[in-house]
């Protein structure tokens, strides 16, 4: 295992930001970490780059602690973004670099790869005031991966990108994870963890609720998801035995099931009503996960 956190506690003062939380990140993999605001996911971050101490328990790479000697081996993008508005994008990107301990020209050559890779070549001399918020974003990501981490923290890493730019920086991060970093990632976007992360840990008040491998997540939770578009009524569903949720749209209703046995059943029941446009079973999202283990909608 490449990243251990290991009964690691943080308090400020009575409150406690993070409880007993005890995770195993597995190495070239993407790690989805979920959670309200407050959860206790950016403390975590800290934790793991060493700029916060934890109060209990201990943070390991490999089986050394993080510190500064580790520093060059780690990238991170924060939530709250933090480059110097008034530099050029390449002098900023290039003294970051020579912080973690890059040759200039080495720096400026994996600058100047990013920008033609996210279609901005001329920014390199543009200060970063003059950018909007979306492309400042693409340097403050590229100031987390130029010197090649092996692991990678995102915290909100889409937040505020047009869907162009989500697109453009998500297949960055699966390249990303091809080549072999350990990267992890905390985003509010149900769907991006959903597509992205092999395992996943969802947050609440400091605490782990649910951990591990998607699949099995997803697996035991037993419910599934049906959804019915039909040319007739299909609200009288809602009261249906088994069915545990509903939610009416324009085109016919999503149902909550708690087997496929109830699919069935109700398959049964419409047959005969009228044109029948689709049925489908479908797993449960990361989102009917969420709402019942932290009873609580994430937007």
């Amino acid at each position: 295992m490449a990243l251990k956190l290991d009964n690691v506690t943080k308090r400020f003062g009575e409150f406690t930001a993070v409880d007993r939380l005890s995770l195993n990140i597995p190495e070239k993999e993407m790690f989805g970490f979920l959670g309200a605001n407050g959860a206790g996911k950016t403390t975590t971050f800290r934790m793991i780059l060493g700029l916060l101490d934890a109060s209990e328990g201990k943070v390991t790479w490999d089986g050394k602690p993080i510190n500064y000697d580790t520093s060059s081996i780690i990238g991170y993008l924060p939530e709250e973004r933090g480059l110097y508005p008034k530099l050029k994008v390449r002098d900023q990107i290039v003294y970051l670099a020579r912080l973690r301990g890059m040759q200039k020209q080495a720096a400026i050559k994996e600058l100047d790869y990013w920008l033609s890779r996210f279609k901005v070549p001329e920014y390199a001399d543009k200060k970063v005031e003059e950018l909007s918020k979306g492309n400042q974003q693409k340097i403050q990501f590229i100031a987390a991966v130029l010197h090649k981490p092996k692991l990678l923290i995102l915290d909100e890493p889409f937040s505020g990108l047009d869907p162009v730019n989500v697109e453009q920086l998500k297949e960055a991060v699966i390249d990303l994870k091809n080549a072999g970093t350990t990267i992890v990632f905390a985003s509010h976007r149900m769907e991006h963890v959903e597509e992205m992360c092999e395992h996943i840990c969802i947050m609440h008040k400091g605490s782990p609720v649910v951990h591990g491998s998607l699949k099995e997540i997803k697996r035991s939770f037993g419910k599934k998801n049906l959804v019915i578009h039909a040319d007739f009524d299909t609200a009288f569903l809602k009261d249906y035995p088994g069915v545990t949720r509903a939610k009416q749209t324009t085109e016919g209703i999503h149902l909550q099931i708690v087997g496929e046995h109830i699919a069935e059943d109700i398959l049964m029941q419409i047959v005969g009503k009228g044109f029948i446009r689709k049925f489908v079973l479908e797993e449960p999202s990361l989102n009917d996960i969420f709402i019942e283990k932290v009873g609580d909608s994430y937007e």
